[in-house]
């Protein structure tokens, strides 16, 4: 049969370990048959970021700007572990970090919900959405070790050179510090995303902070998107039947529990890290869950939420056989080649993505899945696959 045709390319990062084994697989059997793939693409491994020192997650970024929608693999964000690990000359920043403070959006991310695989908080009947700040907060921190007694201040020093100070600690001892940074800006576009998000979807929208402690950080969180909803998007929340909530986070935690879903949670950066593994956790598997980047210039970036699954991938080079859920890298590349369709106005690229998706989650609801969903389907008499099969098997389907 004759392959799609793709009129605009889109921008392609492939990453690390696992999900790199799993990225060459997916094209092979699931995409490459099907469509005449074409992608700008940038190798986001570890290895060639250092060579580059880290310029080639720069480069993607600004190719996504081109071209509007990208597709990335997992990658790994290296700690002091990974720098002996990989000789590398510095401790590289998180590559997501880089590229969500250069496309200035907010991450989406949903459950993938499939028939036989149930969440584990029983009360929860529709999916939950985390809207995540994709700018700044620890993910931009500047750290420092203190090796004894001393003052610790935080300075800002104005263009006419006037100075403003507070005092972070007066330290005994050893000890720690932590700087940390957002701007107005992009607090603001992170509001606008939420907000705009929840009309195309038309649900609920809550937002969280901790602005009882962070009584100017936190705060200016809350403030900004207040401000926002009252001028920009009151009557249009009305219209559409649907309503803005904020609450403190810890509130907000409960809340979700006891919730039935179905609505947007919006959070800051490393609260929407945490609380986007729980609530894909809860719904199954770190694994089934979809996240895009959405920048207001409309910039789209796709990708799995979750990690590189470094425990598979040293299995996998000893020969050993893995059995890894690719359904969230599935997903990451069906969403862009969708999205890539709609803005090309390309039907067929659209509907390919569509039935991508249905034959993935056909496969597990016909019993066939890898061992983390079968662990906990409630499916009868699963059929555990290996890595390659489960693929090859949607394949068959599709």
């Amino acid at each position: 049969m004759s392959k799609i045709k793709m009129t605009t390319p889109i921008v392609e990062m492939d990453g690390d370990e696992m999900t790199r084994i799993l990225w060459k697989m997916i094209k092979d059997h699931l995409i490459e048959p099907f469509v005449e793939l074409n992608t700008k693409y940038y190798d986001l491994g570890l290895e060639y970021r250092a060579k580059t020192n880290d310029q080639v997650t720069i480069d993607a970024a600004n190719a996504t700007k081109e071209y509007k929608v990208a597709v990335k693999c997992a990658t790994i964000t290296p700690n002091a572990d990974r720098v002996k690990e990989y000789n590398l000359k510095e401790m590289y920043k998180s590559p997501n970090g880089t590229i969500r403070a250069i496309l200035d959006g907010t991450v989406f991310r949903a459950p993938i919900v499939v028939k036989g695989i149930e969440p584990c908080v029983k009360n929860w009947k529709k999916p939950i959405t985390i809207a995540r700040h994709a700018y700044g907060d620890v993910y931009k921190g500047v750290e420092m070790k203190v090796a004894g007694p001393g003052k610790a201040e935080l300075v800002y020093t104005d263009k006419e050179g006037n100075i403003t100070k507070e005092l972070i600690h007066n330290f005994e001892g050893d000890g720690i510090i932590q700087g940390t940074h957002n701007v107005t800006s992009s607090i603001e576009s992170f509001a606008r995303s939420c907000f705009n998000y929840a009309l195309d979807i038309k649900q609920d929208l809550w937002f969280s902070t901790k602005d009882t402690i962070s009584k100017k950080y936190d705060h200016t969180f809350k403030d900004i998107f207040a401000e926002i909803f009252e001028n920009e998007f009151k009557e249009k929340f009305a219209a559409a039947g649907i309503t803005y909530f904020y609450t403190l986070i810890d509130d907000a935690v409960a809340r979700v529990m006891k919730s039935e879903g179905g609505y947007i949670w919006a959070c800051k950066n490393y609260d929407g890290d945490v609380m986007s593994d729980m609530i894909s956790s809860a719904f199954g598997s770190l694994a089934m869950m979809t996240s895009v980047l959405v920048s207001p210039a409309g910039y789209f970036e796709y990708e799995a939420a979750h990690g590189t699954v470094q425990r598979h991938y040293y299995k996998h080079l000893k020969g050993e056989e893995t059995s890894t859920n690719s359904v969230a890298t599935i997903f990451a590349w069906s969403g862009a080649l969708r999205k890539r369709g709609e803005l090309d106005h390309n039907k067929e690229l659209e509907d390919f993505a569509n039935r991508l998706e249905e034959a993935t989650l056909k496969t597990i609801e016909s019993g066939k899945m890898t061992k983390d969903l079968a662990l906990i389907t409630s499916l009868p008499n699963p059929v555990v696959l290996n890595s390659e099969d489960f693929i090859k098997e949607i394949a068959k389907s599709l």
